[in-house]
């Protein structure tokens, strides 16, 4: 017997034909008039700090809320570890989870579009007598209007640059920190991977572009890394470009743009296959440049982490990685402000700019390091004593005892 054909209801073909955004836009209004909402005043904070956040995920939000806790540790004060991967959409359903003690105060890695919605999964008494403070992630210095619904569920927010946290400020005026990921209290730690476990040739200058397509080609730039490459080196052997591309399948039609523009390139290789930490710590170790021409960055995690371990980075001098970079640690393309337009709809906020790196000075940088293995030395080992410096624990130290948390 054939089946009947499987026919939407009128009312969900309806919503279906809702642009996304206005889509997301309709949920989160829903769910943030839903979910419970902390105390109006935040009581006095006791000893310690929750860290919530996707922390069993592969995510920028899920490595910052591990850094969170691992920085805890090494201030002194005491962490309590709240995982709500499962509660997230696709997460396969959270487990119980244990409160921390009564007064001590949440962080919460999780962003407004989604904020209210965990918030309504999680048992309703964990918000009772807490302050609680929003870790929230953009990479434009505007964020969108559906933002203002999350404000409502904490009484402060840290931003992970000064420049996200400028873009913040209008949510909640005076009560905006910055508060830089402490990556240097956990620097990557390289497996033993080598080149030729890689398949990399000893005998060549490999440049690393490394991104995820889940955090918009657009932004991330690789078509532009690649035409500077090809326009730098041309066909020459003994310079290979690496591009070590995440979520390609979940994005079919960005990566067969990435497989157009390295069309008869036999110095460009693609890389796909998923690696664990310590393999891409190792990846980014093998290479000689990393290179990421961003649009904009919230915090650059990519450049930041190869600065920690000694790799010469040439970046976009605009956003988010201008906190730990300088032109005397990294090589920096100065770029002009054109407005952000994102296909996929995520970074399209009306009046938002972000960068055009130029492309003749990303030709020359790669040009001069290429050709200068004492320079790369020098430029990888500078960067890295600045990212030292300027990703440790002492930004988060300082909001801390601003609410009262102390060792």
């Amino acid at each position: 017997m054939t089946e009947p054909p499987f026919r939407l209801h009128p009312l969900h073909r309806l919503w279906r034909r809702l642009p996304a955004d206005r889509r997301r836009r309709l949920v989160t209004r829903l769910t943030a008039a839903l979910a419970p909402k902390p105390d109006a005043d935040p009581p006095p904070a006791a000893r310690g700090l929750a860290v919530v956040g996707e922390l069993s995920r592969t995510s920028g939000l899920g490595e910052a809320a591990r850094l969170s806790l691992a920085a805890l540790e090494r201030i002194g004060v005491p962490g309590y570890a709240l995982d709500i991967g499962g509660f997230l959409p696709g997460g396969g359903g959270g487990s119980a989870v244990t409160l921390p003690p009564p007064g001590v105060p949440l962080l919460v890695h999780i962003n407004p579009p989604l904020l209210p919605l965990v918030l309504s999964r999680l048992p309703r008494r964990l918000l009772r007598g807490r302050r609680v403070i929003g870790q929230w992630a953009w990479e434009l210095p505007i964020v969108p209007p559906d933002w203002r619904e999350g404000v409502a569920f904490v009484h402060g927010l840290w931003g992970p640059s000064r420049f996200t946290a400028a873009a913040l400020e209008p949510l909640l005026p005076g009560r905006v920190r910055a508060v830089v990921h402490p990556l240097a209290v956990a620097p990557p730690v390289p497996s033993r991977l080598d080149r030729a476990a890689f398949g990399l040739p000893d005998d060549a200058v490999v440049v690393l572009v490394s991104f995820n397509l889940a955090s918009s080609l657009v932004r991330k730039n690789p078509l532009g890394a690649i035409a500077a490459f090809r326009d730098a080196f041309a066909g020459r052997a003994d310079r290979l470009l690496v591009l070590k591309i995440g979520n390609p399948g979940h994005f079919p039609d960005d990566f067969r743009l990435l497989q157009d523009a390295v069309s008869g390139a036999t110095n460009i290789r693609i890389l796909t296959e998923g690696l664990c930490t310590a393999d891409n710590h190792a990846l980014t170790a093998a290479a000689d440049i990393v290179l990421s021409l961003h649009r904009s960055e919230g915090f650059g995690l990519v450049p930041a982490e190869a600065m920690l371990l000694g790799r010469p980075v040439i970046a976009t001098a605009w956003s988010g990685n201008m906190d730990f970079m300088d032109r005397d640690s990294a090589m920096l393309i100065d770029a002009k402000m054109i407005p952000a337009v994102d296909p996929r709809g995520i970074y399209q906020v009306k009046g938002a700019v972000w960068a055009d790196p130029d492309p003749t000075q990303a030709v020359q940088a790669l040009r001069r390091l290429a050709d200068d293995p004492a320079l790369r030395a020098a430029l990888g080992e500078r960067g890295r004593a600045k990212a030292l410096r300027s990703l440790g624990v002492e930004p988060m130290a300082a909001a801390l005892a601003e609410i009262g948390v102390r060792p």
